[in-house]
Parts: C-alpha cells; sequence; structure tokens
C-alpha cells in the first residue's frame, strides 16, 4: 500500500470539515491519530448538527478517530502528523496554521483562507519557514461542471470573457439541517440567542456572508479571468441576523485588467430565483453553471433565438475527484496540485476579499493589494 499517512484534525467551527474528514477517512492510506477544537470566543448554547460539538462528536464517533485532546497544541506537541486538517473560525486560521507548520506537518484548511491578507501571508511564511505545503479547498473545484466551465471557456467557445457572476445563498449557516429532536421526536429549530452564539454570526472570529460565500465568487473570478484582479467595491447589511453582530448579505464588484466579477452573498435567501453560477459572459456566447454541486447542470447561450446547447460535463481525472485524493497523491508523488488549492491562488483571492470587506466600510473603490510584494516572491 505504500507510505501511511498519519492525520489529525484542528478545529470543528466550519461543518466543512465533516466533508473533509469523510474524503481522507475514505482513502486506503489514512490513519486517523488525533483531533482537537478550539476554544470558542463564546460557548454554542446547545449541540446541534453541524455545530462545533457535534461535528467534533462525529469525529469521534462515525469517522472513529481514536483521541481528542482539549488543547490543540498539547496534541501538536505530543503527536507525529503527517497532514492536518484545520477548521477553525475564519479568524484562527493563521494562528492555528503556524502552530501546524511548526510542528512538521502539512496543512490543509477549507475556504476562505484567513480574514485578512495579513493572515493568509502568516500562513503562508509559516509554512515556507518549516518547509511544509499549506493547501486551500474549495468545494467547487470538485464540481465536473464547472471544471467543464473552464475547459470550454479556454477552447474559446464563447468568445473573450468580460464578466463572471456567482451568486450564492441560503438561509444562513445554520439552516443546513442545524436543528435538535424535541421532546415529541419532532426537529427544533435553533433560537435567535442560539444562533447568535455561534462564531458565524460574530464579526471578531470571522464571521459574515461576505467571508463564507463572496470567497466563492472572489476564486472562480480569479481562476476564470486568470488575471490578478486590481480594485473592489464591498457593501454589507445585516437585514435579518441582528442578534449577531455580522453581516448576513454583501455584494463585490471587482475589476480585474480586462474583465470584472459581480459576486453577491446572502443569508436571507429562500431560492435563488436565477442560476446561481458560475455564468461566464463572453463576446460570443455565455456560460451558465446552476444547480448544486457536483451535480451541476452546464449549457451555453448564444441569444438571439439560438438553442441552448447543454454540455455534459467530463469526469474528472481517475484518482483525483476529491480534495483527498489530490492532495495525498500530490505527498505521495510530486504531481501538481490543482491551482485552486496552491497558496500563491489564495493569497490573491484573500487580497480580492480584503478589498471587498475594506471598500464596505469606507464606502469607496479599494485597491486590490499584490500579494506577490507582500510575499516576497
Amino acid at each position: 500500500m505504500g507510505t501511511v499517512f498519519r492525520l489529525g484534525v484542528v478545529g470543528f467551527a466550519h461543518m466543512h470539515v465533516n466533508t473533509l474528514m469523510e474524503n481522507f477517512g475514505a482513502l486506503p492510506n489514512v490513519r486517523w491519530v488525533a483531533c482537537a477544537d478550539t476554544l470558542p470566543e463564546v460557548p454554542e448554547l446547545v449541540e446541534v448538527k453541524n455545530g462545533r460539538a457535534w461535528n467534533l462528536r462525529y469525529a469521534r464517533e462515525t469517522i472513529g478517530i481514536p483521541v481528542a485532546y482539549d488543547d490543540y497544541r498539547e496534541m501538536l506537541a505530543r503527536e507525529r502528523l503527517d497532514l492536518v486538517l484545520f477548521c477553525p473560525e475564519n479568524a484562527r486560521h493563521g494562528e492555528v496554521a503556524e502552530a501546524i507548520a511548526a510542528s512538521g506537518a502539512h496543512l490543509l484548511t477549507e475556504k476562505p483562507m484567513a480574514t485578512s491578507l495579513s493572515e493568509a501571508l502568516r500562513m503562508v511564511r509559516a509554512a515556507r519557514r518549516h518547509g511544509v505545503k499549506l493547501f486551500v479547498n474549495w468545494p467547487n473545484t470538485w464540481s465536473p461542471a464547472v471544471r467543464m466551465a473552464k475547459t470550454v471557456l479556454d477552447q474559446g467557445r464563447i468568445g473573450g470573457l468580460w464578466q463572471v457572476k456567482v451568486r450564492r445563498g441560503s438561509l444562513g449557516p445554520m439552516s443546513h439541517g442545524s436543528t435538535r429532536p424535541g421532546p415529541d421526536g419532532r426537529p427544533i429549530e435553533m433560537t435567535e440567542a442560539e444562533k447568535g452564539a455561534t462564531w458565524w454570526h460574530r464579526a471578531g472570529t470571522g464571521g459574515g456572508a461576505l467571508l463564507d460565500y463572496c470567497c466563492y465568487g472572489a476564486s472562480q473570478a480569479r481562476w476564470f479571468i486568470g488575471e490578478r484582479a486590481t480594485a473592489a467595491f464591498g457593501l454589507t447589511a445585516n437585514f435579518g441576523s441582528q442578534y449577531g453582530a455580522a453581516e448576513d448579505n454583501a455584494v463585490m464588484l471587482v475589476r480585474f485588467p480586462a474583465a470584472m466579477g459581480i459576486l453577491e452573498a446572502s443569508w436571507t435567501c429562500v431560492d435563488h430565483g436565477v442560476a446561481a453560477g458560475p455564468i461566464l459572459y463572453g463576446t460570443t456566447g455565455t456560460i451558465v453553471v446552476d444547480g448544486q454541486a457536483p451535480q451541476h447542470s452546464l449549457w451555453i447561450a448564444r441569444g438571439r433565438g439560438a438553442a441552448v446547447e447543454p454540455i455534459r460535463p467530463d469526469s474528472l481525472p481517475e484518482g483525483r475527484q476529491t480534495v483527498a485524493q489530490e492532495v495525498i497523491q500530490h505527498l505521495e508523488t510530486g504531481a501538481p496540485v490543482h491551482e485552486t488549492l496552491e497558496a500563491g491562488f489564495n493569497l490573491e483571492v484573500m487580497a480580492i476579499l480584503e478589498a471587498g470587506l475594506r471598500a464596505a466600510r469606507s464606502g469607496r473603490l479599494e485597491l486590490v493589494d499584490d500579494p506577490r510584494w507582500c510575499a516576497g516572491r
């Protein structure tokens, strides 16, 4: 079987940790060693599905991680780990990444990379200093339709690309099945006070719709357009979540040298009403990706009465259909990972998001920093 990779997990704030653990746990050459949560700024008031206590219990009882530490630093000091998955609150990414890198383990986190460019640079510098690899996962990277949209674009089938639009929306992060059984066995929804105690609705922990959802648009706009963004404008509001300080709606407009991105995010969205995207507007056609990953649909529209052209996405490469397969293959063979996982790419995405956050505060268009000079590369 070759190398067996010893894995640990730090942080159970973000429910995407569950999918990461499932993906890595499906591989034959992975051995779970230990896990630990970070200490929340405010304790959650109730255990519900996808809450941090539930996620930790899922790791122990379903994934089968044998040991849970109270302090992640103790875990990193005592255990020998090859790779650590970390999904703490967004604002803790820099701190946790530094500790993991110092332990000598490779590290993988979930989108967004961090809450600021400075924190993202902190992560990259720590990985470089200790000679380990840093990866950032994007769920849409594993959508065959999204990947096929890039192939169709690169084939020139819609001409030059001038705009990318991405909309992400839901009724909030704790609306995805986050219930608990009531006295009669029926599911009970979280109260506003219970939601307000989660990190998602707290601004200081990196909560809010902009980082949660506009990050998808920033990543995809950068990937499809293929250039570094130059400026961004952001607008945020809290319409239905007054129990928390973080925004529940956000819009970003991003300028690239020869194109633009429109990024929408909402935690008050019952239904999109339109294709969520990405939608790629070209000079001779429009590529539309719709639905939920990985079962997206994909088509080209050319307007003026022309029939819509449906496209059947190709399957992802054998053995590289999940982030787990991609990363483990890289660590085994040195094969390149998908561009969207790479630290340099994600620094540029983080620079876009930071400019949007600055613009939302200033009310002005803000320049997007160039991470290359910041990172010294």
